[in-house]
């Protein structure tokens, strides 16, 4: 499928090795206090390159406890913290953005909680701007992670996760 998405401005872009899975979840531990209701956070990858790990890190750093599933196939999981409500999104299996406007996901973004969403090119245009875009890349035994924001809030957050 071919991305469809527009172009979006970035605010700043910046790159990160990460040598291991725990240096891949410290790093998403750094960003979770940044995170905010209304944030959309999109992660974009080949399959393994750590989209999920990274989703996992960020929910348990915000408090999730118990299982955190890939909403692979049920293609949205949802937790709540307190009063801060968390969606995590996979797209894999979308092969149009027909699809989910017919699921009604529209309404998860009207910010009121925190989107992550994996394969977000797979929803073109159908898609809000993201805060934040996450991009991993597998190279041999370690990834690469590049975060760029699209927002002057996405920038902030960035900024105060990482003094950036």
């Amino acid at each position: 499928m071919a991305d469809s998405r527009p172009c979006f401005p970035r605010q700043g872009s910046y790159d990160w090795t990460l040598d291991t899975e725990a240096a891949t979840q410290r790093w998403a531990q750094q960003l979770a206090p940044c995170l905010y209701p209304g944030l959309l956070v999109t992660l974009q990858g080949p399959l393994g390159a750590g989209k999920t790990t990274v989703v996992r890190a960020l929910l348990r750093a915000l408090g999730v406890q118990g299982q955190i599933k890939s909403p692979t196939y049920a293609l949205l999981e949802m937790y709540a913290v307190s009063r801060l409500y968390l969606y995590h999104f996979d797209f894999y299996r979308i092969s149009s953005s027909e699809e989910l406007e017919e699921a009604g996901f529209r309404d998860y973004f009207s910010g009121t909680g925190v989107c992550f969403v994996e394969w977000p090119q797979r929803a073109g245009a159908w898609l809000p701007v993201p805060d934040v875009a996450i991009e991993l890349e597998i190279m041999e035994e370690k990834r690469k992670l590049v975060a760029t924001s699209h927002t002057p809030i996405g920038q902030s957050c960035l900024e105060r996760a990482f003094h950036v």
